[in-house]
């Protein structure tokens, strides 16, 4: 093989302005949404019952996710300008250097995370899960030098497949 890369097929592409891209900004922007509502309902009559330790990280995890939350949102609403023809590929590159879509993980060893509701850890890892997908498909998108590389020794047909599978978390 000449140059790395040239037998694998990217998906991205086609990806991003598919039936899955629908699904996964439908899925995003539902979770956004439901979280808001958890947030402002149950979920603030729920942290008022939590012990001292659990009280503080329900604060400042219902900070990261929410954080979490609205930089995929930003990426997702991008993507969507531009497959929708609203936006030039330019011109979300340029903006879309203001989104984070890493840095934002967990440690669910923390003192007073088994405290924390059931629903809202939920969310939080129902965040990181869509964060992980997101981030994949941007990479592969917007980075694909950075994407994952295939060893020589693995099948790049069943790499391919991982690599929807993990995209699209089927």
């Amino acid at each position: 093989m000449s140059e790395l890369g040239l037998n694998t097929i990217s998906f991205a592409g086609h990806a991003a302005s598919s039936a899955q891209f629908r699904m996964l900004y439908s899925e995003g922007m539902s979770l956004v949404e439901e979280t808001a509502a958890y947030l402002d309902g149950q979920g603030r009559v729920a942290s008022k019952a939590l012990p001292r330790m659990a009280s503080v990280l329900y604060a400042a995890e219902s900070m990261r996710l929410t954080t979490r939350l609205m930089q995929m949102a930003s990426w997702l609403l991008l993507q969507r300008a531009v497959n929708n023809g609203e936006m030039s590929r330019d011109q979300v590159l340029a903006e879309k250097n203001k989104v984070r879509l890493d840095g934002f993980n967990v440690d669910r060893n923390a003192p007073g995370w088994n405290d924390l509701p059931e629903a809202f850890r939920d969310l939080v890892e129902r965040s990181l899960r869509l964060q992980n997908r997101v981030a994949l498909l941007d990479r592969e998108i917007y980075r694909p030098t950075e994407a994952p590389m295939v060893p020589d020794n693995q099948n790049s047909v069943k790499a391919q497949l991982t690599l929807l599978q993990t995209a699209f978390g089927e």
